[in-house]
């Protein structure tokens, strides 16, 4: 794509790890298409790197629950305040929005007053609650940029143009470390094989997760002395003392997850990645007592995994609230730690899955969508 080389400055707002690493790699796409680009706004240590002059950390910002917002309101109140601030200092040619509906939509309601151009890529997951925010997508959101594949009908079934690009996931490459680096860092010998688990990339999903996979995996090792116990960890959280005879992976979890021989995985961006990678798993999600209250009344998705929500069907067992228990866990982990149906039935179930994410070139295809719109208008 040809563009004219003129100067163009893009806020751009993601407020978790999930979408640092969307952000940074957009960033790149529209720097590749268009060098002339500054950014400015609210990510992580990727789009840092990616070239953002940043004003918070995910790090910050990442909360989760109906409870948990409520605490954090004095820092997003700051957050948005010097956000709107910097909007009328900078004037910048486009603002870009990243998932993170809750502050997001606010921002983009809040500056609708300074007439710029806004950009939605991750869309907030308004088919699953929250509906009446399409209403901020029909005054506030000029560019709609959706990843998965029953989206677009949904947007535009109600009011909202929308462009399907394809799921970042058709991009993941293999892990950094090779299978025999990986199991030759963690002492894992030939003959053992390692259960993943995954409880979040927020400090609050680790609280409420790890103990409970941790209780389920150690049940499952008393019955398998050749299965070994991985964690892996996102940065910015901290991890409680668990032990001897744990493992950690800090640096290449796609690895992690590749190599496992299945995981237990908190309901989000890494249960799809299972899927892309073929690790069987078991999802679960834990929100507070009030949160998952709210939540259940409020949440009209037929299930809680991605996977199952893009196979609109049950492909992985999934588990919320108080169904998440070690019992449960290891009824449905188990079969898949060995070559049985249930194992060979999700994989399958997997193959559907990556069928139905489009064609690599997806953040290419966001960036050319955004420049076009941005130096057309």
């Amino acid at each position: 794509m040809n563009t004219p080389q003129r100067d163009l400055t893009f806020f751009i707002v993601a407020g978790e790890t999930s979408g640092d690493n969307h952000g940074a790699k957009l960033m790149r796409a529209i720097k590749k298409n268009h060098e002339e680009s500054r950014f400015i706004g609210h990510g992580g240590d990727k789009m840092l790197k990616a070239g953002l002059e940043q004003m918070y950390h995910v790090d910050q910002l990442a909360v989760m629950g109906f409870s948990e917002v409520i605490k954090h309101l004095p820092l997003m109140f700051n957050v948005m305040g010097e956000s709107l601030g910097r909007l009328r200092e900078l004037r910048p040619d486009r603002i870009i929005l990243i998932d993170y509906p809750g502050f997001n939509l606010r921002l983009a309601k809040n500056c609708a007053g300074l007439s710029l151009p806004v950009t939605y890529f991750i869309l907030p997951q308004l088919w699953a609650w929250k509906e009446k925010r399409i209403k901020s997508f029909h005054k506030y959101i000029d560019q709609s940029l959706s990843i998965f594949p029953f989206e677009q009908d949904w947007f535009e079934n109600r009011g909202v143009v929308a462009s399907y690009v394809g799921h970042p996931f058709t991009e993941i490459v293999g892990p950094e470390t090779s299978k025999e680096d990986f199991r030759t860092k963690h002492k894992i010998q030939p003959a053992e094989s390692f259960l993943l688990l995954l409880p979040g990339s927020r400090q609050q999903e680790i609280d409420r997760h790890l103990l409970v996979y941790l209780a389920a995996a150690k049940q499952l090792q008393e019955s398998d002395n050749k299965l070994k116990i991985l964690i892996g960890k996102a940065p910015g959280v901290t991890l409680p003392h668990l032990g001897e005879n744990i493992l950690f992976e800090t640096k290449d979890i796609r690895a992690a997850i590749a190599y496992s021989r299945a995981a237990i995985t908190t309901s989000g961006t890494a249960s799809l990645e299972c899927a892309v990678l073929d690790t069987p798993e078991v999802v679960c999600y834990k929100l507070s007592a009030l949160s998952g209250i709210l939540a259940k009344a409020l949440n009209k998705a037929p299930f809680i995994s991605m996977v199952n929500l893009i196979g609109k069907r049950k492909i992985v067992p999934e588990f919320v609230q108080n169904e998440v228990t070690a019992e449960r866990i290891i009824a449905n982990i188990k079969p898949l730690l060995s070559n049985t149906k249930e194992r060979r039935t999700m994989l399958d179930g997997y193959s559907e899955v990556r069928r139905s994410l489009g064609l690599p070139g997806v953040y290419n295809r966001a960036a050319e969508a955004i420049l076009k719109r941005t130096i057309n208008a």
